[in-house]
């Protein structure tokens, strides 16, 4: 190791570990020893340009060690990124750009939000995943505009998540040739020693799962090793690629290097000391760079040339190629084509009734045919979800746009928010309602990065029927309704469904969630009728009671009305697909549909009741607050009281009471 890469190797340490410090809060044990591997990563073989942090064919690296971020933080900062000196000292203080575990939406830079375990390592799969399916829409013979590389840096809390096995089975099978994980193998976790819960064999489980596995001995001192194994990770193109590399945790600190203690908490000042003076540091020095390793590490000449280099042969490919260049545009922009959404497909009121997830299969094949960049799959599902569209499945060599993700649901959702992260694509990803719990940890980070992920979810209540409880959701309307920033849809019928889509694929600042039925539903409302795509719209109208409801049980409300009718009660029926959509309208459409003057308020879905007050103050809520049962759907609906009579009644008793 030269004494120039010494030195970098150690500004980074010491920059980690002083802002950590200052802080009072962090993991310095990460930075310390992982800085080498970075080093020869970002000075050796990362691609990128800190002046455009958003170059389309940069290198991706993504820190799933979220925990470690100030080892990406000082990265950054040295390499020449718009993250400052004060923004280090910031570190995990209000309004900073330098939060305790990396945000993807806050911090030039930083190309993925980390810090639940696991998700990067998926993250990282999503990105090699879209980069081959970009590549494939858009290279031509003699002009490669999408090449690049996906890096992630994983620790043994990441390969312990199941979430990480999941995108590392799917990786392996599908052959990602330009996937290379850097595993922080230091065998210590917050707890203690790894070996207290672990003792498998990593390299050989990666293995089996088909990649190229090398072992680096030591990682804190051998960067001719670390480089030589990058290099033959680059040139492995069939197989996703791991490094194994034996580190020591917090190297450097002679009290805690090599223990749990230097996980996560800042080291102290006296063994910060302690720890630069035996890196042969300044003790008193803080947040010192050498000037010499200003100039070393600042990637912007080099990163600035390779992407003027990108660039011409991208001109050149734009002459010769200008409708494709047209689609590159509007893809890395975010944006759809024009009329796009001329050719869904719409149903006369009244006609045959359909399941809302048959529906939903019919606008995503004319969805799919008129957005090239929209592709997804299923988690083993697709001939009960409808999301299987033409064109075959998805491989890295193929032509394909169906994914087969296999039964990996949380995966699945982590591997769609890579897709997002990495730009140019619209992915989709379906499973049965219930099992959106295996991918709520990826719904949310969705959520809270603001990516339009399409969740396409069915199955949607106790009304898919013989299946029972297991598979019956009852709670989780309400969960995911209480995730901010996440729009759920529940169409009541075909037309409805058109505009759920509609809505999805017009949401830029956040996912959508479909939530879709097994069972036929009639076709209530007209085609092309706007008012779903508000939230919430006045179906029929009526000046004594009110009936709102969603889905499946917007029928059971019309029929609820007929029977109030023959009672003298003139009911309003109220369609509401999305609360959230209708939260935010303005106060005058809002009371346009729920005037205050109607008290008499009940509400139906088949599911919990909780949160129904909003929308219905002191009226009742009529749901399901209980598991299911294995019967036929309709049997279930009418043992467990969702029924039109029950509304009903229910109307009738809260106008007897005013």
């Amino acid at each position: 190791m030269t004494h120039l890469a010494t030195l970098a190797i150690n500004t980074i340490r010491t920059l980690s570990i002083d802002a950590i410090q200052k802080a009072n809060s962090g993991h310095p044990g990460l930075p310390l020893g992982c800085a080498p591997m970075a080093y020869a990563l970002w000075q050796g073989h990362l691609r990128h340009d800190p002046a455009h942090p958003q170059w389309p064919n940069r290198d991706r690296f993504v820190l799933s060690a979220g925990h470690g971020s100030m080892l990406l933080y000082s990265l950054l900062h040295l390499t020449g990124y718009a993250v400052s000196l004060d923004d280090l000292k910031a570190f995990r203080q209000w309004g900073s750009k330098t939060p305790g575990h990396p945000e993807w939406h806050l911090t030039p830079g930083v190309e993925a939000t980390t810090g639940p375990l696991g998700q990067g390592a998926a993250n990282a799969v999503g990105m090699a995943m879209a980069e081959t399916f970009l590549a494939r829409q858009w290279n031509r013979p003699g002009h490669t505009v999408i090449d690049h590389f996906t890096y992630a840096l994983v620790s043994d809390g990441d390969v312990m998540e199941g979430v990480a096995y999941e995108a590392a089975s799917l990786a392996g099978h599908l052959g990602l040739g330009k996937l290379i994980y850097l595993y922080d193998a230091n065998q210590v976790t917050l707890d203690g020693p790894l070996s207290l819960i672990m003792s498998e064999d990593v390299g050989a489980r990666f293995a089996a799962c088909g990649w190229h596995v090398q072992h680096v001995e030591d990682g804190d001192r051998d960067l001719d090793a670390l480089d030589r194994a990058l290099t033959a990770a680059k040139a492995e193109t069939a197989r996703p690629s791991i490094l194994v590399i034996r580190t020591t945790i917090g190297f450097g600190s002679p009290k805690k290097a090599g223990t749990a203690a230097a996980h996560g908490s800042p080291l102290g000042e006296a063994e910060v000391a302690a720890t630069k003076l035996a890196l042969g540091w300044d003790p008193a020095a803080s947040f010192h760079i050498p000037a010499e390793v200003a100039a070393h590490l600042d990637a912007r000449g080099r990163g600035g040339a390779q992407r003027q280099a990108w660039q011409a042969t991208v001109d050149a490919w734009r002459v010769a190629y200008p409708d494709l260049a047209a689609d590159f545009d509007r893809c890395m922009a975010g944006e759809l084509p024009a009329a796009w959404d001329s050719t869904l497909p719409q149903w006369a009121q009244g006609s045959a009734a359909q399941a809302t997830r048959v529906s939903s299969g019919k606008v995503l094949t004319a969805l799919a045919a008129a957005v090239s960049n929209l592709w997804g799959g299923d988690a083993d599902l697709g001939g009960s979800t409808k999301t299987i569209v033409p064109g075959g499945d998805y491989s890295p060599a193929g032509g394909g746009r169906n994914v087969r993700f296999g039964i990996r649901e949380h995966a699945m959702g982590s591997i769609a928010n890579g897709m997002l992260y990495h730009g140019g694509v619209r992915p989709f990803v379906s499973t049965f309602f219930v099992f959106s719990d295996y991918m709520r940890p990826a719904i949310r980070l969705a959520a809270l990065n603001g990516q339009p992920a399409i969740y396409v979810l069915t199955h949607d209540s106790v009304g898919l029927g013989e299946d029972g409880p297991t598979h019956q959701p009852v709670e989780h309307l309400m969960a995911l309704r209480a995730m901010p920033n996440l729009a759920v849809v529940r169409p009541a019928d075909a037309n409805e469904t058109v505009a759920a889509w509609r809505l999805a694929m017009t949401r830029s600042d956040g996912p959508t969630v479909l939530v879709l039925s097994r069972q036929d539903l009639p076709v209530l409302t007209h085609p092309g009728a706007k008012g779903a795509e508000r939230g919430a719209y006045v179906l029929a109208d009526g000046t004594d009671a009110l009936v709102i409801a969603t889905g499946s049980e917007v029928s059971l409300a019309m029929e609820a009305r007929e029977l109030l009718a023959q009672r003298g009660i003139s009911t309003r029926v109220v369609s509401m697909p999305c609360w959230e959509v209708f939260r935010a309208q303005d106060a005058d459409y809002r009371a346009s549909v729920l005037p205050p003057s109607i008290t008499a308020r009940v509400s139906v879905e088949a599911g919990v009741t909780l949160g129904w007050t909003e929308w219905i103050g002191a009226g009742v809520a009529i749901g399901i607050d209980r598991f299911g049962a294995s019967a036929p759907g309709e049997e279930l609906m009418a043992n467990l009281g969702i029924t039109a009579r029950a509304v009903a009644d229910a109307v009738e008793r809260l106008r007897a009471q005013r």
